[in-house]
C-alpha cells in the first residue's frame, strides 16, 4: 500500500492544481483565475443579461441612477430583453412596463429586444416570443461554458446547457448593464446522479420533484446543483430544462447538466458564436452525492402549498380537482404539449374539467397548430385537444403561472384546485390565496384532466 500523502499547500510548494467542478470552471474562466474554492467572492465576466417586464424598468432605473442618464449600457449585443409576465391584459401599469422598455431598447439601440405592440393578435408581432426562458433556449443565447444572468428567479433553467446562470435581483442587474461585472460567490455542489432506463410514464418533472422532495425546499441553498447519469444523458434538451428550471425550488444557487452530442445538435441552427464546454474533473469535490434509480420512481405531484410537499399521483386519487393548467417555462414547452396530446390521445376520452392551454412561445404555439402527433395518424395537438374539449391555447406568455393581473388568462380568481405543470404552488402564486395547487408533469396533468381527480398517467398509458 503506497503511503499516504498529506495534502500539500499551494503556498509551499508553487501553484498545485485543484480539480474543479463545472460550475467553479465556469468562475475560473469568467474570473480570470486559474484557482477558486467554494465560498469566495470573485468578480464574473457576464455573457448574457435578460431582463423582462417586471424587473427591467426597475433594473433601467438603477442603472441611470447609478450610472448616469445619458450612460450606455456595456454590450448593446450581450443585453436580451424579453416582454413575457404581465403582457395580455389591459392593467395600465402593466402595459406602461412594456413601454419603458421599448424606450429604453430604441435609446440603446439593444439588439435583442423582442417586443409586442398589437396585444389583439400576437401574432402580428413577428418579434414577440413569450416566455423568457424557454425563448432565451429557442433564439440562440443560451451557449455551455457561459454565464448568464436574469432578473427572474427561474433563469437558472439555461444551466441545462452546460453553463452558469442564475436570477439576479434589480440593482445587481443595474450594474451589471453598466459594467457587464458582478461579484459572485463560488457555490459548493452538489451532485445527483440519476441511473436507470426512464419509465415511459416519467418525465423530467418527476425527477425533480423527486429531488426536492428528498432535500427540501431549503436543502440546495446558495449550493450549485450538478445532474449527471445515464438517466440525464437520455433526456432531451427541453426536458433538461425542465430539470434545471426548478433547482431554485430547492434553494439552489444554479443548476447543470454537461454539455454533450444532445447540446451541440440543438444549437447547430441556433447560435453561431463560438462556444467552449467544461466538465468537472475527476477529482472534483462534491459537497454531497445523491443516487437515485430512476427506474423504480413512480409519477409525484407536489401537494400544496409547498415544491417539497411530495406525494405519489396515486395516493392523491381522491382530490377531487377544478382545472387543469398547462404552461409555463417549467411546462408550456413543445414537448410538454405533445405529451399533453398522448395521454388524450391514448384515452380516447374528453376531459372532465376545464384545461387551460397556455403555450411559451410563439414558436411553441406555432409547433401547436402544425407539428404531427406521432401515432395520431398526421392530426396535431391543437386538433387533439380540442377533439378532448379542452380550453383553446391562449397567446404566449407566463399567463397564471404568477398570478398577475386579475384578467390574465385562466387566473384563479377564486378558491378551487388545480393540477398544473408550473413550479411553485405557494398560497396565491397563482391568484387566490385559498387556491390549491398540485404540481405535477404533462403526463399527469393531462391524466387529471380526464378524471377530474388527481391521477396517476399510467392508468393511461399502460
Amino acid at each position: 500500500m503506497s503511503p499516504q500523502q498529506s495534502e500539500r499547500r499551494p503556498a509551499t510548494t508553487g501553484s498545485v492544481k485543484t480539480a474543479l467542478t463545472m460550475t467553479e470552471k465556469i468562475f475560473a474562466r469568467a474570473s480570470k483565475k486559474p484557482q477558486l474554492i467554494p465560498g469566495e467572492n470573485v468578480w464574473v465576466n457576464v455573457d448574457i443579461l435578460m431582463t423582462h417586464d417586471v424587473c427591467g424598468p426597475g433594473s433601467i432605473g438603477i442603472f441611470k441612477k447609478e450610472f448616469g442618464q445619458d450612460a450606455k449600457v456595456w454590450d448593446r449585443e450581450k443585453v436580451v430583453i424579453i416582454p413575457d409576465h404581465y403582457i395580455f391584459t389591459k392593467d395600465e401599469r402593466a402595459n406602461r412596463n412594456v413601454d419603458i422598455l421599448r424606450d429604453f431598447c430604441n435609446e440603446q439601440d439593444i439588439k435583442y429586444f423582442y417586443d409586442i405592440k398589437d396585444l389583439g393578435n400576437f401574432k402580428a408581432n413577428p418579434d414577440y416570443k413569450g416566455v423568457c426562458h424557454v425563448a432565451l433556449a429557442q433564439e440562440g443565447h443560451c451557449r455551455p461554458g457561459e454565464v448568464l444572468l436574469g432578473t427572474d428567479s427561474h433563469t437558472c433553467t439555461a444551466g441545462a446547457f452546460g453553463q452558469f446562470a442564475t436570477g439576479i435581483g434589480n440593482t445587481d442587474a443595474g450594474f451589471v448593464l453598466g459594467t457587464g461585472k458582478l461579484l459572485l460567490k463560488v457555490p459548493p455542489t452538489l451532485r445527483f446522479v440519476m441511473d436507470g432506463e426512464m419509465p415511459d410514464y416519467l418525465q423530467a418533472k418527476d425527477l425533480i420533484l423527486q429531488i426536492i422532495g428528498e432535500i427540501s425546499v431549503a436543502g440546495a441553498t446558495y449550493k450549485s446543483m450538478e445532474f449527471v447519469g445515464s438517466t440525464v444523458e437520455s433526456l432531451t434538451m427541453e426536458e433538461r430544462m425542465t430539470l434545471c428550471n426548478m433547482v431554485v425550488e430547492a434553494g439552489g444557487k444554479n443548476g447543470v447538466v454537461p454539455a454533450d452530442s444532445t447540446t451541440f445538435k440543438y444549437l447547430e441552427d441556433k447560435t453561431t458564436l463560438p462556444y467552449e464546454p467544461v466538465y468537472s474533473d475527476a477529482q472534483a469535490r462534491f459537497l454531497s452525492e445523491y443516487r437515485f434509480d430512476i427506474s423504480k420512481l413512480e409519477p409525484l405531484v407536489a401537494k400544496p402549498h409547498s415544491p417539497d410537499n411530495r406525494a405519489l399521483a396515486r395516493e392523491c386519487k381522491d382530490v377531487k380537482i377544478d382545472r387543469v393548467y398547462i404552461g409555463s417555462c417549467t411546462g408550456g414547452k413543445t414537448e410538454d404539449f405533445m405529451a399533453v396530446a398522448k395521454v388524450f390521445l391514448a384515452s380516447g376520452k374528453k376531459v372532465k374539467v376545464p384545461t387551460f392551454l397556455v403555450p411559451a412561445t410563439q414558436k411553441v404555439w406555432m409547433d401547436v397548430y402544425t407539428l404531427p402527433v406521432p401515432g395520431s395518424g398526421g392530426k396535431t395537438c391543437a386538433q387533439i385537444f380540442e377533439e378532448a374539449g379542452c380550453d383553446t391555447p391562449a397567446s404566449p406568455s407566463c399567463g397564471a403561472c404568477l398570478g398577475g393581473p386579475k384578467d390574465t388568462h385562466a387566473r384563479m380568481n377564486e378558491p378551487m384546485v388545480c393540477v398544473s405543470t408550473t413550479n411553485r404552488n405557494f398560497p396565491g402564486r397563482m391568484g387566490h390565496k385559498e387556491g390549491q395547487i398540485y404540481l405535477a408533469s404533462p403526463y399527469t396533468a393531462a391524466a387529471s384532466a380526464l378524471t377530474g381527480f388527481v391521477t396517476d398517467p399510467r392508468e393511461f398509458l399502460q
